[in-house]
């Protein structure tokens, strides 16, 4: 019972972060039609990120959780601070769109502005994003799953059928 529960938390995980990455991906696409660039679209992350963990840079959180720095941060938080950022990202997406925003100041403030919120609502419920654990690094998590599945295929081709 207790492994199934496991199992099911971290297919959620997983999918929370490929979610994530879909969102970002859309909103650079959007950012990038509207005169910022890939630097820009980095320093926009990651000043969302500050204003999403009370102050701390998306280096001083890899450095607070153990995250290795070429890998992502996102690779590395729990399911509800990846479901966190998410949720900003897809709100900047939406209000650059809806607001007509362009240039790298503009977009920044909604970013920030989005994270901010979304920080706001998390604290209200007692959830500080920067004094979350981290979780298991999602590249291990991704291939333990593969594994596991792996595992219950080749047990279910030898039970013998009725």
């Amino acid at each position: 019972q207790e492994i199934i529960e496991q199992r099911l938390l971290d297919v959620a995980r997983v999918s929370a972060r490929e979610k994530l990455s879909k969102s970002e991906k859309k909103l650079s696409g959007i950012i990038f039609e509207r005169g910022v660039n890939e630097q820009s679209f980095a320093a926009i992350r990651s000043k969302g990120d500050q204003a999403l963990f009370g102050g701390f840079s998306t280096a001083e959180m890899k450095k607070k959780l153990g995250v290795p720095a070429t890998r992502p941060l996102a690779d590395f938080l729990p399911t509800l601070t990846i479901k966190a950022k998410d949720f900003a990202t897809e709100l900047t997406s939406h209000n650059v769109v809806e607001k007509d925003l362009h240039g790298e100041n503009q977009i920044t403030k909604e970013h920030v502005d989005n994270n901010s919120a979304v920080r706001e609502m998390l604290d209200q419920r007692g959830v500080k994003p920067e004094t979350l654990p981290p979780a298991e690094d999602i590249t291990k998590l991704k291939k333990k799953l593969e594994n596991d599945e792996k595992k219950i295929l080749k047990k279910n081709k030898k039970q013998p059928k009725d």
